[in-house]
C-alpha cells in the first residue's frame, strides 16, 4: 500500500535526520557514478513569473527511485501563501511499485538546498566567518542561514533584498537570533561578508569581479534555469576554486553555464562537489581564497532525502 505521508509527519520526521550528512553522501555516489540522473525537465511561467522543476533518479543498489516535482513562484506571497510547492514521489527500485507520495509542499527541495549549501561552506568557507552575507530574503535566504550555523556559525549576518520590504520581514522574524544588518547594496554585502549566499532568481548579474574581495566564499543557489544569472561571470575567472554540484547540468544552467559561454573560464577548472568532498586536495587550502560553489540543485539530493523521510516516517509507526 502506497503511503501518504504529510507535511507534519515530514516535519516530526526531520527532528531526527542528519540531512547534511545525507546530503554529502548523496553528492559522493553522484560523482563516482553511482547514480542515474537524467537531464530536468521544467516548464517556465511568465504570468505570473515561475518554474517547475521535475527532476529524477536513483542509486544504485539502493531501494527507491524518486521522482520530484518543485516549483517557484515569485508572487506567492502576495497571495499568502509559499513560493515554494510541489512533492516527491518514492518507488521500489525493485518492483516499481509506489512506495510513498510526499506531499512536502516544497519544503524538502528547501531544505536539501539549504544542506548542499551547508556542504559547500564545509569544505569551501573560511574557517573565521567574519559576517554572512544574505542576498535575497526570501525562503532560501533563510534556510541557509540556519543550516550554515551546523558548519560554519556566524550570528553576524547582512542582508539585500529588490524589495526592502521583504528585507524588514526578514529582520523581524530572524533579528532575536542574529545580528542583522541591512545592506543597501550587493556591493555593500560583498565588502563586509567573507560567506555569501545569493538566493534570489535574477537574470542580471548583482554581484561584479570588483566587488569580491580576498578570502571570500560564495555558494550561489539561485541560477537554476538558463536566463538566470547573479555572478558577473568574470568573478568565476578570478576565482580560486569553481565547484559545481552537477558537471552535467552545469552545461545548460548556472552561473558556470553563464561564465563558459562568456568565455571567462574554462570547464577544466571545474571540480564536481562530490569530488572535492572525497579529495582534500581539492578543498579550501588557504584563507585568502577566492571559492564559488555553483549549486542547481541535483536529484540525488531529492532520493536522499525523500528516502530519508519515508524510513524515518515508517519506523516511527512501528
Amino acid at each position: 500500500m502506497t503511503a501518504i505521508i504529510k507535511l507534519n509527519q515530514i516535519h516530526s520526521a526531520l527532528e531526527n535526520i542528519d540531512v547534511i550528512s545525507h546530503i554529502e553522501d548523496g553528492f559522493i555516489q553522484y560523482s563516482k557514478g553511482n547514480v542515474v540522473v537524467p537531464p530536468v525537465a521544467e516548464l517556465l511561467f511568465e504570468n505570473p513569473p515561475g518554474d517547475t522543476h521535475i527532476k529524477y533518479g536513483y542509486i544504485k543498489n539502493e531501494p527507491y527511485y524518486c521522482i520530484k516535482i518543485a516549483s517557484g513562484f515569485y508572487q506567492n506571497s502576495k497571495l499568502g501563501i509559499s513560493s515554494s510547492q510541489g512533492l516527491m514521489l518514492l518507488f521500489s527500485q525493485k518492483t516499481g511499485e509506489p512506495a510513498a507520495i510526499l506531499l512536502d509542499e516544497g519544503r524538502l527541495t528547501d531544505i536539501r538546498t539549504a544542506a548542499a549549501g551547508a556542504v559547500a561552506a564545509r569544505y569551501f568557507a573560511p574557517k573565521e566567518v567574519k559576517a554572512i552575507g544574505i542576498l535575497g530574503t526570501g525562503i532560501q535566504g533563510r534556510r541557509q542561514l540556519e543550516y550554515l550555523q551546523k558548519v560554519r556559525p556566524c550570528k553576524k549576518v547582512m542582508i539585500w533584498d529588490i524589495d526592502p520590504t521583504n528585507a524588514i520581514l526578514y529582520k523581524k522574524e530572524l533579528g532575536n537570533r542574529y545580528d542583522i544588518e541591512f545592506a543597501a547594496t550587493p556591493a555593500q554585502i560583498a565588502k563586509n561578508c567573507n560567506l555569501i549566499i545569493t538566493t534570489t532568481p535574477s537574470q542580471k548579474p548583482l554581484l561584479t569581479g570588483s566587488d569580491i574581495r580576498s578570502g571570500t566564499h560564495i555558494t550561489a543557489v539561485g541560477s537554476d534555469t538558463p536566463e538566470k544569472q547573479e555572478l558577473e561571470s568574470c568573478i568565476l575567472k578570478i576565482a580560486d576554486i569553481v565547484v559545481a554540484d552537477s558537471l552535467p547540468q552545469s552545461e545548460t544552467r548556472g552561473e558556470i553555464f553563464r561564465a563558459v559561454n562568456d568565455g571567462k573560464i574554462e570547464r577544466e577548472k571545474i571540480v564536481e562537489l562530490g569530488r572535492a568532498v572525497s579529495d582534500k586536495t581539492l578543498q579550501r587550502t588557504d584563507e585568502k581564497q577566492i571559492t564559488v560553489a555553483d549549486l542547481t540543485g541535483v536529484a540525488v539530493q531529492d532520493i536522499k532525502i525523500a528516502s530519508a523521510v519515508y524510513s524515518a516516517v515508517k519506523n516511527e509507526e512501528k
